[in-house]
């Protein structure tokens, strides 16, 4: 780096940093706002670095810089930040990834919804996955592609020019005339994408937004390395400075046993950088699949438009993109009956010879409801027919499983075993125990023959979990399913608290029958009792009755109780409210304006109680 200051200041800060900026997948998430999402984290962070601030107890004040590491986190932002002081530009201008193909592909979706041409210009070779001919024909992008020698002149081109290099000191970038997006490539920690111009800032949320939704920004620990890197602080190239970067198969063995273990399947499973990322991976594998064996046909995903956010809109987005696909609404909640609504929309889609692939949450979310799988296999494998008479294509049953990890839906004469179907979870949640944000997916045997596909896109989008994912992986699944019942149980006695002591309360939980039959989840959904002359009145004061029980929550327990969408944590109670986290994307009359509650093996349930004794009394 140029500058001294901020050379030392960054040393400073990698030797005082808080260890929750490298340990947990959230950060003070009681000083989050998310419409300053990285911003307000920086701004106070370069506050700190003007008054050469770097003592733990204000580096701990700082705001979270995303609400989960999946997005962003304070070393990423740190990285990105001290990146761009290098280079003089806006700190906003740096995204860093942990894959080193989505870069790329964040800028083509980009240039084809706007129609903008495209050039790829690389020094050295292309990423390993980088697969031109699969990312033309099934993502349906469109580009050029040229290598150039060191030192030659870039081409002038009528479009964005996206130069990529293989580069492993961090910060060796060279903006020369000609590049719109500089792509940065480390064979250990991921890459760096930089935006270059005034004329190309408008790219830089859609790029934001492709790490959002379909991969995940450089992990802490390989932030941490990139920054020691660009300040050359030495190290060597070993496996222990590059814990994230060198695997222990011994670990992925493990992980996969475990995988198997606790789905009670045969298949290989594959595992992910994030739940979003293998969920893109099971899309994009599908989509790749139908356009090779049903060409012609219309590719239909059923999604409900209430589920968890990062779904609705992530198959909206892989829609806009490929003229093929086409998502449909699946109603489940509520008044609406899950098996209903899927038998009335494959009727739907077989008439129209239709390729179906339906993504569902069971328990749903966030009304935690399970539909009766009897019927739910009965409607999956009915046999339809097209408006030509014609058997109509069978479904693809893709079940978020993230709730309950530890059913088994998938293995031999289980529910979902004579229809083809996946199911996967985010690794943040249980499988982790919100230690890192790896996920994993799994097919029964009728499917099993998508998983080559699935696998594929993966791979392209260079999204496989890392090497430290998986040693925390390793460690953390052998325990997962007694930690699922350790948490269940404490969330069984505080929803038999709530029962009691405010009756009013509407209490979206399963029943005794549905935890007998191994649904055992430790997340629930509560509706406050209201009041008031008219429905207007009625929810606002609802809204702020959440908003009060959730405050008061975290402010009477704050070093158990969060204010955070989290879940399965190994520790504390997380409180949020759907309509304003994880259901940020889903259209406005879908969304949910209640509470979701959800509990670990390991807090103080009493004092819970207590405080909901207390909110209960003010109200």
């Amino acid at each position: 780096m140029e500058s001294n200051k901020a050379t030392n200041y960054i040393k400073e800060v990698i030797e005082n940093m808080p260890p929750d900026w490298l340990g947990l997948t959230t950060h003070r998430l009681d000083i989050y706002d998310e419409k300053l999402a990285k911003t307000q984290f920086l701004d106070q962070f370069e506050s700190l670095f003007n008054e050469n601030n770097s003592a733990l107890s204000t580096l701990n004040e700082l705001p979270t810089a995303y609400d989960y590491i999946r997005l962003g986190h304070p070393l990423s932002c740190i990285l990105e930040w001290a990146i761009a002081k290098s280079i003089n530009l806006p700190s906003e201008n740096v995204i860093s990834f942990s894959s080193k193909t989505t870069p790329i592909l964040a800028v083509l979706r980009k240039n084809l919804l706007e129609n903008i041409n495209t050039q790829i210009i690389y020094k050295g070779d292309l990423p390993e996955y980088f697969d031109a001919e699969i990312v033309k024909n099934i993502y349906g992008y469109k580009f050029n592609l040229q290598q150039v020698e060191q030192g030659k002149k870039i081409p002038a081109f009528e479009g964005s020019t996206i130069f990529v290099s293989h580069e492993e000191q961090f910060g060796a970038i060279d903006l020369t005339s000609g590049i719109d997006f500089f792509v940065n490539l480390h064979a250990h920690l991921g890459s760096i994408l930089v935006v270059n111009g005034g004329e190309n800032e408008p790219y830089i949320s859609e790029i934001q937004h492709v790490r959002r939704r379909e991969t995940i920004a450089m992990t802490p620990a390989n932030c941490l390395l990139a920054l020691k890197s660009l300040i050359g602080t030495p190290f060597s190239d070993t496996p222990q400075n590059y814990p994230d970067s060198y695997r222990d198969e011994a670990d992925k063995s493990s992980v996969i046993d475990s995988i198997k273990t606790i789905t009670g399947t045969n298949t290989t499973p594959l595992v992910a950088s994030s739940g979003l990322s293998i969920q893109y991976a099971i899309m994009m594998g599908l989509v790749h699949d139908a356009l090779e064996n049903h060409k012609g046909k219309a590719i239909k995903f059923i999604v409900p438009p209430n589920c968890y956010g990062g779904t609705n809109d992530q198959s909206r987005r892989v829609a806009a993109c490929i003229d093929a696909v086409e998502v449909v609404d699946l109603l489940v909640d509520g008044d609406n009956d899950m098996v209903q609504s899927i038998d009335t929309v494959l009727a739907q889609i077989a008439e129209e010879d239709a390729i179906p692939y339906i993504i569902a949450e069971i328990p749903t979310n966030p009304r935690v409801e399970v539909p009766d799988l009897q019927q739910l296999k009965a409607v999956l494998s009915k046999v339809r027919q097209t408006s030509n008479g014609e058997i109509a294509i069978a479904p693809v049953f893709i079940l978020d499983q993230t709730f309950c990890p530890n059913v088994l839906f998938l293995g031999e004469g289980k529910t979902l075993s004579t229809v083809k179907a996946i199911s996967y979870a985010s690794g943040s949640k249980f499988p982790s125990g919100g230690q890192c944000t790896a996920g994993y997916c799994v097919a029964n045997d009728k499917a099993e023959g998508l998983m080559g596909k699935i696998e594929m896109h993966l791979n392209l989008c260079d999204n496989e979990a890392t090497d430290l994912q998986y040693e925390i992986l390793a460690t953390q699944l052998p325990s997962m399913n007694q930690r699922i019942m350790d948490a269940y149980e404490n969330t069984r006695d505080f929803v038999n608290f709530i029962h009691e002591t405010l009756p009013a309360a509407k209490i979206n939980f399963v029943s005794e029958e549905l935890a007998e039959q191994g649904f055992t989840p430790s997340v629930f959904s509560l509706d406050l009792p209201t009041k008031g002359n008219t429905d207007a009145e009625k929810e606002a004061y609802k809204r702020a009755c959440n908003l009060k029980l959730i405050k008061m929550m975290i402010t009477e327990i704050p070093d158990e109780s969060k204010y955070c969408v989290s879940y399965g944590q190994l520790k504390g109670c997380y409180w949020t409210i759907p309509a304003t986290s994880t259901q940020g994307t889903t259209k406005e009359g879908d969304k949910d304006y209640i509470a979701r509650v959800s509990l670990s093996p390991t807090m103080d349930l009493e004092l819970h109680k207590k405080v909901f004794q207390k909110f209960v009394d003010e109200i």
